[in-house]
């Protein structure tokens, strides 16, 4: 691993991954050095399974506060170790899991900005937290909260549309509303909220870092077009919740020099600059380098789409988040459960098991497959809240099978149509430089791609973004230094390894698919209609 110069970021706290990871780039946006910290595996005396603890009710879950502190701890001595030139890190910016709170106890600030460099950072943050064992994006234990706040004077849907989300089990604000309910001594003597992502950053501060807006998107308490706190919900989760949660910032914002904790014990310069730490899904916008009109499509297990919006439209359905690198826009996240698993069933159904069988299917029908429509879910889809498989001829009625071929191209372009669908709803639209961007393991089948150019009719590009979070935020890194120019993020990201062009739209393919998706959203609405019954 060769020492380079330049920006790095310094860590991204994925759930996901169950570790702590570190990627370094250079003054060219190549990555130099990167590594990480396995929770299970290199911190087994916190007893985590997938870096988090699943408490007796099956719907609490919960990640040890600590168990991060010292993965920190660990894997900037292994930095030391391996050689790793700290003098040269011009700033650091990160990424956490969305959702998951920290609780800094009174008096813990005093600690952060008196830290010894002879000692590491877990054996003198021990006593800082009122709660030991932190709130994750896991956690489905606040139903009871949820109801509570979705009372018409304080649910956001009704009365404040500048909050546009319901209240998620996962979200912050539901759980530091159990956390005062149920622990109010706790929550009294908590003097600062962070999230995941303000936590770490606040560790490279030696001080309290402030919540940036597209993270704090993820908490049903932001209004996300006046970039402020939403009163009425704060009011309605916990007493004095303002200023336990700090005031938000712009995602780009540098909050800060490193803490001299880091100058004397690992020989950061002191003029190192913390950009403000974000989600790990904005990180990941920010990585995948999405410009205005752009869409990427990450082909998962679950399939999910991130938008960058100008304005978005209200709906039940997807989340909105301040854009992480303009905060004059919008980013969306639309996720979708019938991912990769679903395709695999109808690849071994249809097509023996055989990928090339699969594409030879899609490569020997025609674009809109006859007027022939499907929906194919397995297990029951969040968007839309359907379950089963449905399939419709061209006359609109439902047939119980199709042809194998028919089958095949029936699956993969209902999928894409949805996704097309559910982001119009949210006020997304294709612009004559709109890219997609295809990631995930269905985006090395060329000919699943060649069907997404059609139905969304723009050219599909495949970038690595293997780290893309992490990455992400060192991208953000620079752009936080030149956040005084007023810098587009684009023109900072333009020495960024090249995307590859893998499939543009077929000729005549918008005129076909213009009345399928009215079609297939026609269709849908039918079957919700079904599946919900007559009104109570």
């Amino acid at each position: 691993r060769a020492q380079g110069g330049g920006v790095w970021n310094l860590l991204r706290w994925d759930i996901f991954t169950f570790q702590v990871k570190v990627v370094a780039v250079d003054a060219e946006l190549s990555v130099f050095y990167e590594d990480s910290v396995q929770f299970d595996r290199d911190l087994v005396e916190f007893g985590t399974q997938g870096g988090v603890h699943v408490h007796k009710d099956g719907l609490t879950v919960t990640s040890p506060v600590l168990m991060w502190v010292q993965a920190l701890d660990i894997i900037l001595e292994k930095m030391k170790a391996s050689g790793f030139d700290f003098s040269q890190v011009l700033a650091l910016s990160g990424a956490g899991q969305q959702h998951g709170s920290v609780y800094w106890k009174t008096g813990a600030s005093q600690v952060l900005t008196s830290l010894s460099p002879g000692l590491p950072l877990r054996e003198q943050l021990q006593a800082c937290f009122s709660i030991s064992n932190c709130p994750v994006w896991m956690d489905s234990s606040t139903a009871a909260q949820c109801r509570q706040l979705e009372r018409p004077e304080c649910r956001p849907w009704s009365l404040l549309p500048g909050v546009l989300a319901l209240f998620f089990q996962r979200f912050t604000g539901n759980q530091i509303a159990k956390i005062y309910q149920q622990n109010p001594e706790a929550y009294s003597h908590t003097e600062r909220i962070s999230l995941v992502s303000s936590f770490a950053a606040s560790l490279f501060l030696g001080s309290y870092s402030p919540v940036d807006y597209s993270d704090g998107s993820g908490m049903n308490l932001l209004q996300i077009q006046d970039k402020v706190w939403s009163q009425a919900c704060l009011g309605a989760c916990a007493p004095r919740l303002e200023e336990k949660l700090g005031r938000p910032v712009p995602s780009c914002s540098v909050v800060g020099p490193i803490s001299s904790y880091f100058v004397q014990r690992y020989g950061f310069p002191p003029g190192c600059k913390v950009v403000a730490f974000t989600g790990d899904n904005p990180a990941s916008l920010a990585g995948m380098r999405l410009e205005e009109g752009d869409i990427a499509v990450s082909l998962g297990t679950s399939d999910t789409l991130f938008l960058w919006l100008q304005e978005p439209t209200p709906a039940l359905e997807g989340h909105i988040f301040c854009n992480p690198v303009d905060p004059q826009h919008y980013m969306a996240l639309l996720c979708f459960k019938n991912g990769s698993l679903m395709r695999e069933k109808i690849r071994d159904e249809s097509a023996s098991g055989s990928w090339s069988e699969f594409s030879k299917a899609l490569q020997s029908t025609e674009m809109g497959n006859g007027g022939n429509l499907g929906f194919y879910f397995d297990v029951m889809e969040i968007t839309p809240e359907i379950i089963g498989r449905h399939r419709f001829s061209a006359e609109n009625r439902e047939v119980s099978a199709f042809p194998r071929e028919v089958e095949i191209r029936a699956l993969i372009e209902g999928q894409f149509m949805a996704k097309k669908i559910h982001a119009e709803a949210l006020g997304y639209r294709v612009m004559p430089k709109t890219k997609i961007l295809a990631t995930g393991g269905a985006s090395h089948n060329r000919d699943i791609l060649q069907v997404l150019a059609d139905v969304f009719g723009a050219p599909v590009y495949i970038i690595d973004t293997a780290n893309s979070a992490c990455v992400g935020s060192a991208y953000r890194a620079f752009h936080g230094l030149a956040a005084g120019t007023d810098m587009p993020f684009a023109e900072i990201v333009k020495l960024a390894p090249d995307r590859r062009l893998v499939a543009t739209p077929t000729p005549g393919a918008s005129q076909v698919y213009e009345a399928l998706l009215q079609r297939y959203a026609m269709l849908e609405q039918r079957i919700l209609s079904q599946t919900r019954g007559p009104p109570e």
